[in-house]
């Protein structure tokens, strides 16, 4: 039978319950257990799909095309294990599956009510997981922080939960905070007291406790934990800071996390395989190469906007024993300023994707630096889209040259809407969502990263190349490196006559592991690397493993 594991967070907003639910999942996979990791958003958007990056971070696109918090990259990312629509839940899609039983009669007339109506709903998306992966074990982040009214329903319904599948096939685990307090020079335990209070008064007592602290836990500590919180001293885990989310496994792992797990579910305790993991935080931690590689967009001031673009450039960078900088560039700073003032002595420049005008002049004037300059450039998404648009103006000398999605009456709509599309008001209804195939065209660098024939890479966007352009974008010595099966739709480009100069209309970013970096951020830092050591005078060649 399937376990369940519950992880709630206390104290603060943002202790980090999503990067333990999945360091969790990466230690019992280690033990060869199977792991599906459910994340329930107690926000009323039914997905994050329309909501602001400055306000969410990043959407993270799944599989099977769901528009998803970006908490299920750090699921996929730590347990190499592809996740779908089944694994993100918010309170606003409850609310409207319950609401649309309502409006259908399903509920025969019967007053609809948060108990038992809503925590049904939410235990039938759990159970669901299970039924339809069969993992050995759910792990379930519950959003948001233990005493917001927000996450009421969904404590509600893990507590139910556990009556009804049995005690011993659940588990709770509370993140919670323990401050440092420097002008007391102590450690203070009450504010973890107080949220595991606020659990148990509604019928949910933590089987362990994780620590987050920034130095060791004294075992007097844990011990005042243990006796007033309830919980055995050993399942009192501390999780210190660290330098790399990637350490987190290996530090919880020796805190004996996956151990308690095990012991508490019943479960036999196998030993872990953590070879691969130690050995990719080790090459993190010494570096032979030093690069900086600029990501320019419109969503800068808040890095989870772009949390995969920047951890696909560290997977490709811990594989190639590179250490990474990031210089954040503001993409609207470049329309009325030089790129150069911004983007001298980079090593390479990412331009990721994005939705609406506001910055794209500056994207545009990011790739024509790139190209000019001869500097490493990976297009992603809008970037793709951005780096058409620059060719037609600066290369082509197109008039006017624009996407049909920022200026409708442009003469040149190098980008634009499939003739099929053209009638769809439903914003949603033009999107490619979700994975698609992609066809590699020979002797192409594309082919030179992927060395294969066709490759699967996820979508998220609306507008399309225009084919109407296609023969004289070829024409003007680019390259089309990757098209549709049928060859209808243009999924990558290229400049030959530069060292690396490539850009995707999907994106990469979200299929890039820590133990298998994506072939075109792969790419990329090589590049990057090669770049640096030339300029810096070195000869060392890059290593890849």
């Amino acid at each position: 039978m399937t376990k369940f594991v519950f992880v709630t967070g206390g104290v603060v907003s943002s202790i980090g319950k999503g990067i333990v639910a999945a360091s969790l999942g990466r230690l019992l996979k280690s033990r060869d257990y199977s792991v599906s990791i459910l994340k329930l958003d107690p926000y009323i958007n039914v997905d994050p799909g329309t909501m602001s990056p400055f306000q969410h971070g990043e959407v993270f696109v799944t599989q099977d095309g769901a528009e998803t918090d970006l908490d299920l990259g750090h699921y996929e990312r730590f347990t190499d294990t592809s996740m779908s629509r089944l694994n993100s839940v918010t309170t606003g899609s409850i609310y409207q599956a319950v609401i649309n039983r309502e409006r259908r009669g399903d509920y025969n007339g019967g007053t609809v009510q948060v108990i038992p109506h809503i925590t049904n709903e939410i235990k039938e998306r759990i159970a669901r997981v299970a039924q339809n992966t069969n993992p050995d074990v759910v792990i379930t982040e519950i959003g948001g922080t233990v005493g917001d009214i927000e996450s009421l329903p969904f404590l509600e319904a893990i507590r139910q939960f556990r009556k009804e599948v049995g005690r011993q096939n659940v588990l709770n685990i509370h993140v919670t905070l323990i401050p440092w307090i420097a002008s007391a020079g102590e450690m203070k335990t009450k504010p973890t007291q107080h949220s595991c209070k606020e659990l148990r008064s509604i019928g949910i007592q933590p089987d362990i406790l994780v620590c987050r602290c920034d130095r060791q836990l004294p075992e007097g500590i844990k011990e005042k934990l243990s006796a007033f919180c309830d919980v055995p001293v050993e399942c009192v885990i501390p999780c210190i800071d660290a330098r790399s989310i990637y350490e987190v496994p290996l530090i919880l792992e020796q805190e004996g996390l996956a151990t308690q797990t095990l012991s508490l579910l019943q479960m036999k305790q196998q030993p872990p395989d953590l070879q691969q993991w130690q050995t990719l935080v080790k090459r993190m931690y010494n570096p032979n190469h030093r690069i900086e590689v600029a990501i320019v967009g419109k969503y800068v001031q808040l890095s989870d906007a772009y949390i995969s673009v920047v951890e696909a450039l560290r997977h490709a960078a811990i594989a190639m024993r590179g250490e990474l900088y990031i210089r954040w560039i503001n993409s609207e700073e470049l329309e009325t300023e030089p790129a150069e003032i911004h983007l001298k002595g980079v090593d390479a420049i990412v331009v990721p994707g994005g939705f609406g005008s506001r910055g794209v002049d500056g994207k545009i004037a990011a790739i024509r630096y790139a190209r000019e300059r001869q500097i490493p450039f990976l297009g992603l998404c809008l970037g793709m889209q951005c780096c058409v648009i620059e060719w037609a103006r600066n290369v082509a000398k197109l008039k006017n040259a624009h996407s049909a999605e920022f200026e409708e009456d442009s003469l040149n709509p190098v980008i634009n809407l499939l003739p099929e599309q053209q009638d769809v008001v439903d914003l949603g209804g033009t999107m490619r969502l979700g994975v698609y195939p992609c066809r590699i065209i020979p002797n192409t660098l594309a082919l030179k990263l992927y060395h294969e024939e066709v490759t699967y890479e996820r979508h998220r966007h609306r507008y399309e190349f225009n084919n109407a352009y296609r023969n004289l974008f070829l024409e003007s010595g680019y390259l089309i490196g990757g098209t549709s099966p049928d060859g209808r739709l243009v999924e990558m480009v290229e400049l030959p006559e530069h060292p690396f100069f490539i850009a995707c209309q999907f994106h990469p970013e979200f299929l890039s592991r820590p133990n298998a970096p994506h072939p075109l951020f792969k790419g990329l830092v090589q590049a990057a690397i090669s770049r640096s050591d030339e300029r810096d005078g070195l000869t060392a060649s890059v290593q890849v493993s």
